[in-house]
């Protein structure tokens, strides 16, 4: 089996088709909950045998919840070191161009933030690319020593948070009174929308800021992976694969079940510690599922996705804002997980019709091929 396609790798596709879809299975919740983000935490919504609509919402959230965030953050790792790889065949300064194309995902996220959702991930992905460039420049023994280091201090502060939680220090509370934010998004017009989100700026933009260690960490792991052959056609890719199959799924799937616990005590640990394990896992069980059904129709559906992630990553939040959203459709509130889930499906399914057609035509996505533009007309410059 080749998963090498028109120099892609296809497996890489795959996943951050997978990875993008998926990542609507978190804010699908705060969509339908009006911007509460309490609903993606159990602090206060732990009840989940007390319906079947908590109990679908946690069960969701403990196998999507930071596990495709995850992956995808692992993606633009792997997609880092290709373009480092690419840079070195032809001899050109790194991070150089790269660096205009991390401006250029920055400027697209806080785009995305103002005007679509204050839950963006570009701008924190676009620091974190820029930060690990230079650990990639500096070579493998500062790739290692940044990984153990970056894990340590991640690791240390998600400890202190439990330990916290463990004393009751924190709580529900800590998120803030969410009753402003749901009048906001169920009553106001979008231009009342964005104001909020620049007028708090700092304060909505508090969990990208935490999280940039964390995906640095997982960046990092990408490169790693890469450099490791674990997506080479070989034994050895297998072998790796395989590993990262058992040992993701065996010990990151329970962990990550611990969101079932009443009253949140595993809420920090399974988002931002547990999550990436079982990010591994999927990578493998997905990969282990093309090796052996690689004629599948879904793969190459799901391959078209990946190479207009980004563009799907924008849109599925732009139809959920117009879907949920008061001055759109204002179907939220909505409590009924069933339906939740119905949308979401419908939103992924426009998406992937969307992709389909999109790129019967175009060779990239839509937000893809402007970033491609803005590069080309930057490489004059940077090789100056």
């Amino acid at each position: 089996m080749s998963y090498h396609h028109q120099k892609r790798i296809r497996l890489l596709d795959i996943f951050r088709g997978i990875a993008i879809l998926g990542t609507l299975g978190t804010n699908i919740w705060i969509f339908a909950y009006l911007g509460d983000i309490s609903y993606i935490f159990t602090f206060d919504h732990y009840e989940w045998w007390s319906s079947i609509d908590h109990f679908i919402r946690i069960l969701s959230l403990s196998l999507v919840n930071g596990k495709l965030l995850g992956l995808l953050a692992i993606m633009f790792g792997i997609g880092l070191e290709l373009k480092y790889q690419q840079s070195l065949r032809k001899g050109r300064p790194w991070p150089g161009v790269y660096l205009w194309t991390s401006l250029f995902l920055l400027i697209e996220g806080f785009l995305h933030f103002t005007f679509v959702m204050e839950y963006d991930i570009l701008m924190a992905y676009a620091i974190a690319a820029i930060i690990v460039a230079f650990i990639v420049k500096a070579g493998m023994k500062y790739i290692k020593r940044s990984l153990i280091l970056i894990g340590v201090i991640h690791l240390l502060f998600i400890l202190l948070l439990f330990l916290a939680g463990l004393t009751q220090q924190i709580s529900g509370n800590f998120l803030g009174d969410m009753q402003e934010t749901t009048y906001l998004y169920e009553n106001k017009s979008w231009l009342d929308q964005i104001q909020y989100r620049l007028s708090n700026f700092l304060s909505l933009r508090g969990e990208a800021i935490f999280t940039i260690p964390l995906n640095v960490f997982l960046f990092l792991t990408g490169v790693l992976l890469m450099r490791k052959g674990a997506f080479a056609n070989d034994a050895k890719g297998r072998y790796i694969r395989r590993k990262m199959l058992q040992i993701g799924l065996c010990v990151g799937l329970p962990l990550n079940l611990l969101l079932f616990v009443p009253g949140g005590l595993f809420d920090f640990p399974v988002r931002y510690l547990f999550a990436p394990i079982l990010s591994i896992g999927y990578m493998g069980l997905i990969a282990f599922m093309v090796e052996k059904k690689e004629s599948l129709h879904v793969w190459g559906i799901l391959e078209k996705v990946g190479k207009a992630s980004l563009s799907c990553y924008v849109m599925q939040n732009i139809l959920c804002s117009i879907i949920f959203y008061g001055w759109g459709l204002g179907v939220a509130p909505l409590e009924d997980s069933f339906i939740i889930l119905l949308i979401l499906c419908l939103v992924s399914v426009v998406q992937v019709l969307f992709v389909i057609l999109w790129l019967k035509f175009y060779k990239h996505g839509p937000m893809e091929a402007g970033r491609k533009f803005m590069t080309r007309l930057v490489m004059p410059i940077n090789s100056k």
